[in-house]
């Protein structure tokens, strides 16, 4: 990024600034780009070369500098500036943003045979012979949290986790607190104007320590582990605390870019290892020692080996290879599936593994009725984490296993995350180890604790009629969640304050709490009682699909709640259908139509149902609800869309599903594959770029709803 010449030009500039008095600033304006510069040199030795060349009290000095001088001269503070990294406001909203390329997941490797296989399936893609070597591209998995980054105009506009892998939440104040991530980047340079990156969000060992070090002296929960800080940070409401955690970024991959025409420039870029070449000239921390190309699967093997071998002496966690077809070209040929991209696949290093003592067995009750048991272990550290509490999922699991009470057991951490008993050491046993009995009525209810049951062709036994309250509990917390009616800010703590309060029975006396008693309980206040009125008020008026799913019904999931939800006009007509009405629509299996049909005709059911009518939550089908119906002869059949700038007649999102319903197609970015725009307030870039490529056609919002059936 800098030649040696320009380090030492900026290296003796700092030392000019830092020797500078306020008043000897004759042009603030220069000034002000002459401390931009230097401490974006430093920032970039600092943080992404790990080699600094000043102390940290000069680096303060010369921030300190900066910050005055723009105080000073608001109006000369550029966007790209260091001190506009870190902002003091806070927000509880993280937007839904689309990636412009899909966010897949990897295949995954274990042994040196998966690449070898994986290599001559590569091959046969390609249509090559199998003698034929493929160049391949090989770097560290690093194990934090996934992050997608938006450049136009070589500004960082936006960033975004991986959320679903088709969007994501947007992170962007957050993402601008991690000092390895430029916050402009001179892609022009090199003709491209849009580029969205790959990359993980990670934190070092030693710094991970540190962090916690001074959370213990501040008599702070301590953090799990480096990967649940970073995720975990990249998600705060304040973009100071963010900052506090010492994140880094690793940039692994150019997912899209456009050139200065619009046009796709990721062929003209050339390779994953040019791509990376060309970000860390451009100041981004990529993998650099830790990548290599290899020129056969043989010396891939022999590198990601050699890496697991020394991969505790590296200074972040990591937990295998990425192994990709290098030209950008041969990945676009062999493709990708639904789930992950043909051409890379991630070599899994051995999972870690330690040997303790399986102590005694407790017993969870799901919002099912699901028993799930879970080993109680002497505690163990395994991976930087301590392990006491292990998931054995069912009673086959144990029995398979052969566990047994005070055994020695050995445990991993699948994919280095998950606490996962392999076996246990029979050979160890000393003749006090006790056979597990898995209980036959409810483990839960200690007073009139029901048989319980198992479904044929289920490996879990459920407790069919729960009397102790322990199920309902478990349903009040999934009615609340994101997943469910979303009411946000009634977390799972909240509910079990209520619940243990008697506040909370049935789903019904969610929407009818007191506020005024909830504004005068500890920890909330007016302000705070508000909000939660205002996020359950707004929660009444959601799509039935919603409440179907929020209900618990066993088997219900999200897919086939919005699928029912375009069939019912009013959720209380199912409790006339039959098992034979719900078989006949698609997708809708004999095992779900008979769950549905049992819990609706239920009167317990029905009556609870009806109280949260009453209270206004909505139980009639909404647009939401309703089929997506294209007409054979749709306006904008086959042809791609977009909007941009403010609607007035309606939201973005409602926009889009009629142009879809009219037969248009979606999509998020201005190229040659872009059939239509529709420009509302303050269009901006997208209406400049349309135009110049010529080939749009452009619409305003009213010319728009004149030809489309909404």
């Amino acid at each position: 990024m800098y030649s040696k010449e320009h380090e030492q030009q900026l290296y003796d500039l700092s030392k000019i600034l830092l020797a500078m008095e306020p008043e000897d600033s004759v042009d603030p304006s220069q000034t002000i780009l002459d401390l931009t510069m230097v401490i974006q040199y430093h920032e970039w030795k600092y943080y992404v070369q790990s080699n600094p060349v000043i102390s940290d009290f000069e680096y303060d000095q010369l921030y300190k500098k900066l910050e005055v001088l723009e105080e000073e001269h608001p109006d000369l503070t550029t966007l790209d500036s260091p001190t506009q990294r870190i902002s003091s406001d806070l927000t509880s909203d993280f937007p839904t943003v689309s990636h412009l390329a899909p966010m897949l997941s990897l295949a995954n490797s274990y042994d040196a045979q998966d690449l070898y296989d994986f290599d001559k399936t590569i091959k046969k893609l390609m249509g090559v012979d199998p003698s034929e070597s493929v160049e391949y591209c090989v770097e560290p998995k690093y194990d934090g949290g996934s992050i997608a980054l938006l450049y136009e105009s070589d500004q960082l506009v936006r960033a975004a986790t991986r959320g679903n892998g088709q969007q994501g939440d947007e992170i962007t104040a957050n993402a601008k607190t991690i000092r390895s991530i430029p916050l402009s980047a001179n892609f022009r340079k090199h003709r491209i104007e849009r580029i969205e990156l790959r990359g993980e969000a990670i934190i070092r060992k030693d710094t991970f320590e540190k962090v916690n070090k001074g959370r213990e002296e501040q008599n702070l929960l301590l953090f799990a582990n480096a990967r649940n800080a970073a995720t975990g940070g990249l998600r705060m409401k304040d973009p100071r605390e963010t900052a506090q955690r010492g994140i880094e970024a690793f940039i692994y991959q150019i997912s899209y870019a456009e050139d200065l025409e619009g046009s796709n420039a990721i062929y003209s870029i050339g390779t994953q290892w040019a791509g990376m070449d060309l970000l860390s000239s451009l100041g981004f921390k990529v993998p650099n020692i830790e990548r290599k190309k290899c020129t056969s699967i043989d010396e891939v093997i022999d590198f990601c080996q050699n890496w697991e071998s020394k991969r505790d002496g590296y200074a972040y966690e990591i937990d295998g290879m990425v192994v990709k077809v290098n030209h950008f070209e041969q990945q676009h040929r062999i493709g990708s599936t639904s789930h992950h991209p043909r051409w890379a696949i991630a070599y899994k290093f051995k999972a870690k593994q330690a040997t303790t003592k399986l102590v005694h067995i407790e017993y969870q009750v799901g919002k099912t009725g699901s028993i799930t048991p879970v080993a109680k272990l002497e505690p163990v550290q395994l991976a930087g984490v301590t392990v006491s509490s292990v998931s054995l999922h069912n009673e086959d699991f144990i029995s398979g296993k052969d566990l047994r009470l005070g055994d020695q057991v050995i445990v991993e951490r699948a994919g280095d995350v998950i606490p996962y008993i392999v076996k246990s050491l029979p050979d160890l046993r000393k003749g006090d180890e006790k056979i597990v009995n898995f209980p036959r009525v409810c483990p839960i209810n200690s007073v009139e604790p029901p048989t319980l049951v198992r479904e044929e062709e289920e490996a879990v036994w459920r407790c069919p009629h729960c009397t102790c309250g322990a199920q309902d509990l478990q349903r009040l917390i999934f009615h609340v969640s994101k997943s469910a009616m979303n009411i946000d800010g009634f977390g799972k703590s909240i509910i079990e304050r209520f619940f243990d309060m008697g506040w909370l029975d049935s789903l019904a006396d969610i929407y009818r709490l007191d506020y005024e008693k909830i504004a005068d309980m500890e920890g909330f206040g007016v302000k705070s009682a508000a909000r939660l009125k205002s996020s359950i008020d707004s929660a009444k008026l959601n799509p039935i699909h919603r409440l179907l799913h929020s209900l618990s019904i066993h088997h219900l999931g999200r897919r086939a709640s919005k699928i029912i939800s375009e069939h019912v006009h009013h959720v209380l007509d199912l409790a006339e259908w039959s098992e034979e009405d719900l078989r006949a629509i698609k997708d809708i299996g004999p095992v779900l139509a008979r769950k549905v049909i049992s819990y609706f005709q239920n009167d317990e059911n029905l009556n609870i149902l009806r109280e949260m009518e009453s209270l206004g939550v909505n139980l009639i089908q909404t647009k939401e609800d309703k089929p997506l119906v294209i007409k054979s002869d749709a306006i904008f059949s086959g042809k791609t869309i977009l909007f941009t700038g403010t609607l007035q007649k309606m939201g973005r999102k409602e926009a889009q599903t009629i142009a879809e319903k009219n037969g248009a197609k979606s999509i998020s970015t201005v190229s040659n594959n872009l059939d239509i725009l529709i420009v509302g307030e303050k269009a901006g870039s997208k209406l400049a770029k349309a135009q110049k490529l010529g080939t749009v056609e452009i619409m305003t919002e009213e010319e728009f709803l004149e030809k489309v059936d909404w």
